[in-house]
């Protein structure tokens, strides 16, 4: 490699170190103090850099929003999906589920907090149709999973499935609200006492 491959590189390198760390201090505000209450100036001086260097790196605060959450939907489906094609049973599902929903909040825990609060203004906007997509096919998951539970003499028949569809959907992911990584619980061990408390009150 020649010295000015090797410079390249290395500035290459830089900047997406420089463009995660401004993603990061934009996440943290955007959770913190909401979307619209946040300025350019105000990310770019969490991030240490001037108002004017942040357009290097990103053309606006929407351009960095809509990289916060696509990036975690992408990562949070991709370990759905694995679940889902894994061809467990609907039990081992639901307990695979909802310790990749932990590890998500774990890994994304500001997205979390952004996609909570900002999904229904946001959805409204084409650029963000993907969201509203992904709350569709989050129901349309969890759905089957119960569905085919119930059906399979797994869970409780008497069992209204989209009641417990939303019990599952407010109480993992507003743990977004209180969790934290340095926290006394890890987030495995968070998921393993969810599971729990839930599959002891649906198995049949």
């Amino acid at each position: 490699m020649s010295p000015r491959q090797r410079d390249t590189d290395g500035n290459a390198a830089a900047r997406e170190q420089r463009r995660a760390e401004v993603l990061a201090a934009a996440a943290e505000l955007f959770a913190s103090r909401g979307y619209a209450a946040t300025t350019v100036r105000e990310v770019a001086e969490a991030a240490g850099m001037l108002g004017g260097s942040l357009y290097y790196h990103f053309d606006s605060k929407e351009s960095m929003i809509n990289e916060i959450l696509s990036g975690f939907l992408t990562e949070m489906w991709a370990d759905y999906d694995r679940v889902t094609a894994a061809g467990l049973g609907p039990a081992e599902t639901f307990t695979e589920l909802i310790t990749s929903s932990f590890r998500t909040l774990d890994a994304h825990r500001a997205a979390v907090v952004i996609y909570q609060k900002e999904s229904g203004q946001l959805g409204r906007n084409p650029r963000f149709s993907y969201l509203n997509d992904s709350q569709r096919k989050f129901r349309e998951m969890w759905l089957k999973v119960l569905d085919t539970g119930v059906k399979d003499g797994v869970f409780r028949a008497e069992l209204d499935t989209g009641l417990v569809y939303r019990f599952i959907r407010d109480t993992v992911w507003l743990a977004a609200g209180w969790y934290r990584h340095d926290g006394p619980l890890s987030a495995e061990e968070i998921a393993r006492q969810y599971i729990a408390m839930v599959l002891n009150g649906i198995l049949a």
